[in-house]
């Protein structure tokens, strides 16, 4: 017999995430050697295939179009310049490869037709493949299951309550919609979010009980820092303190047990002591690489040194769902009518920070 999920309240949420700092992590702790190898962490790559001019107004993204950042509106990449990135990630001890495009939603043609033939050609290389392309229909879903690919990410970002203070340009069931598309295809669900972007604990506690109460709970779950990035509307953010990270990551951990929690953008400003508490507290994922995306990230070299110190093993592909199968592709040259919603609020930081003169 299944054991059912709990249903978590956000009050039993918020006690776990004021509970004193070192009973949290012992529970926190506790709780991933019951469930996880605590001693190896996954190192994944994440990959820009199309960068920049995303018609969306998130206040922290500096590849929106509106905003005026030294993002500049690239073509995308081809598919074998996504598999010589591939390999490379690979030689250097990555398992998973997450690629990402600068798109609201995923529109069918030519560049959806690549980035399909682009899981192809990495599944082909035993890594496991994540996609990130915003908001993604059933038959969408299915046409990238069939293609090979092992996870599909689409963040909730924070509360539904504080999201109408980050975007405006699309709705919070469309995420959730989303989220129930990639599940019906068989792929495993990535779904997280940012934190410091001026929420209040409650809404990181609000986050946590939306993703804690999917039936089933997400596979993974990135807890992001907001890096801020001159240009957009929350460019003058403060770094968020490290024990606000590891509270996220102890008490992400204690409401979804079975997740793998990946300790994701953010970690530039993050000691070696402090990514330990994470990675102490339940985190089993790090993003290697120059870039996540647009934005700094440590050297992979350091990390492999990190790794070496605190007697961390990569994770193997594949160790926790078997490899996809890839069939043949029945929906290519296949239109579909798309509607997602158009929320009828504003932002007024995002329409000033529009509003702003290119440098």
């Amino acid at each position: 017999m299944t054991k059912e999920v709990k249903q978590w309240t956000i009050e039993e949420i918020e006690k776990i995430y004021h509970s004193p700092l070192l009973d949290l992590v012992y529970r926190a702790a506790t709780i991933h050697r019951e469930n996880h190898n605590a001693n190896e962490v996954q190192i994944s790559t994440l990959l820009s295939v199309k960068t920049g001019g995303c018609p969306e107004d998130c206040g922290y993204c500096p590849q929106a179009a509106r905003y005026h950042t030294d993002v500049d509106n690239e073509a995308m990449l081809s598919v074998k310049q996504v598999e010589i990135a591939a390999k490379r990630a690979k030689l250097l001890g990555s398992s998973r490869l997450c690629m990402g495009a600068a798109w609201r939603n995923v529109k069918e043609g030519k560049e959806f037709d690549q980035v399909v033939e682009m899981v192809r050609t990495v599944n082909a290389l035993d890594m496991e493949v994540c996609c990130t392309l915003g908001m993604l229909t059933e038959k969408q879903a299915q046409r990238l299951a069939d293609a090979g690919l092992y996870a599909y990410n689409h963040n909730v970002d924070t509360s539904e309550e504080y999201y109408k203070e980050v975007i405006s340009t699309r709705g919070y069931d469309d995420r959730l919609k989303t989220i129930e598309n990639v599940r019906k295809s068989g792929v495993t669900v990535c779904s997280g979010g940012i934190i410091g972007m001026g929420e209040s604990i409650k809404d990181r506690c609000g986050m946590l009980l939306t993703l804690a109460n999917l039936k089933p709970q997400p596979e993974s779950v990135p807890i992001n820092a907001l890096v801020s990035v001159e240009g957009t509307p929350m460019e003058d953010l403060e770094p968020i303190p490290i024990w606000d990270m590891i509270r996220m990551v102890a008490t992400t951990r204690i409401v979804m047990p079975k997740t793998t929690i990946r300790l994701s953008a953010g970690r530039t400003t993050m000691s070696r002591e402090g990514q330990a508490f994470c990675f102490m507290a339940g985190a089993a994922s790090i993003f290697a690489g120059d870039k996540l995306l647009t934005t700094p990230n440590p050297d992979i070299y350091g990390d492999l040194e990190m790794f070496d110190i605190l007697g961390l093993t990569p994770t193997e592909p594949f160790s926790k769902h078997a490899q996809p199968e890839t069939k043949d592709d029945e929906y290519e040259g296949e239109k579909e009518k798309i509607r997602w919603s158009r929320p009828a609020h504003k932002i007024e930081k995002n329409l000033e920070y529009a509003g702003k003169g290119k440098k």
